[in-house]
């Protein structure tokens, strides 16, 4: 099948155009979706209106969907979709997760030593101004690299702390329980990899989880890290998306970083998320160990 997108911005970014995802979708559209978005990272599909069940429904048509560490944030009518929201229940519980402030580069679940890297968000309530996501794309990034920067992580193991992600949220989203500091044990996973079809290389860190480099002290690790994330989220890598209600945006977070703009916090935010693991034959998918 012949999909219909087209570039963003003169970015990486494509908005597929023409297609309704509350409807079934035939398997050579599924085909043509899966090989765009594992070569360009970033779909977008505009003006969408999907039920929970819709939503979870076509994220598992890429890969198996993923339950997150954190059951707080999760739809109490579908456990695949994660709640993003500044919302408040009645009594004043917050109804979801990061819903407001500023969330700096990260890439998800980079503390797991077998992450799923597949996302989807989807808009229903959006803040007037600010709130924008942007994504930097590591494999670029890699690519532009000096070959000193090269030299100094090819074939190093990174240290990824959830400890340190934590450390980063709003104080109401920093509640740890027992149970998820025993599923979130720091990990290691290589600072480059190679994706299984092409062979090209790219980046695999995350500053708010990457707490070193496995072989260097803590001061060259720290200043090595920081040189590489100046250098990553550089604007000639990173694709700016500025949100409409029925955006339907999907990422790979296996060679890519994201941030959020912060926003008035008065202001409504209310999104919904699914997490899948995408097959390896397909994606850069990294594959960690537990740190010693």
């Amino acid at each position: 099948m012949q999909l219909e997108s087209r570039e963003i911005d003169g970015s990486f970014a494509r908005e597929v155009v023409g297609v309704r995802l509350w409807e079934p979708q035939d398997e050579a559209t599924l085909a043509a979706i899966r090989e765009l978005w594992a070569r360009c990272g970033v779909l977008v599909f505009r003006r969408q209106i999907l039920a929970e069940e819709e939503l979870a429904a076509f994220s598992a048509r890429f890969g198996k969907p993923e339950r997150i560490a954190r059951s707080d944030w999760a739809s109490p009518t579908c456990a695949e979709i994660t709640i993003i929201s500044n919302l408040k229940n009645p009594d004043g519980t917050a109804i979801g997760g990061l819903g407001q402030g500023e969330l700096e580069w990260h890439t998800d679940q980079s503390y797991i030593a077998s992450p799923a890297t597949g996302a989807m968000l989807y808009a229903l309530e959006l803040p007037r101004e600010g709130g924008a996501t942007s994504w930097a794309n590591l494999h670029r990034a890699y690519e532009g690299l000096p070959d000193r920067l090269k030299a100094a992580i090819d074939g190093k193991l990174g240290i990824f702390s959830y400890a340190k992600r934590l450390s980063g949220y709003q104080s109401n989203d920093q509640a740890i329980t027992d149970e998820i500091r025993r599923k979130t044990p720091d990990v290691t996973h290589p600072l480059v990899h190679r994706h299984p079809q092409s062979g090209a290389k790219a980046l695999y860190f995350d500053p708010t989880t990457t707490v070193g480099i496995v072989g260097l002290p803590e001061k060259d690790s720290a200043a090595l890290l920081a040189e590489i994330a100046a250098f990553a989220t550089q604007p000639r890598f990173v694709y700016r998306h500025r949100w409409q209600v029925g955006d339907v945006v999907m990422w790979d977070n296996g060679f890519l970083l994201h941030r959020r703009d912060d926003f008035e916090p008065s202001q409504r935010r209310y999104l919904k998320r699914t997490t899948i693991a995408l097959p390896r034959e397909r994606h850069f998918v990294p594959t960690g160990a537990l740190a010693a």
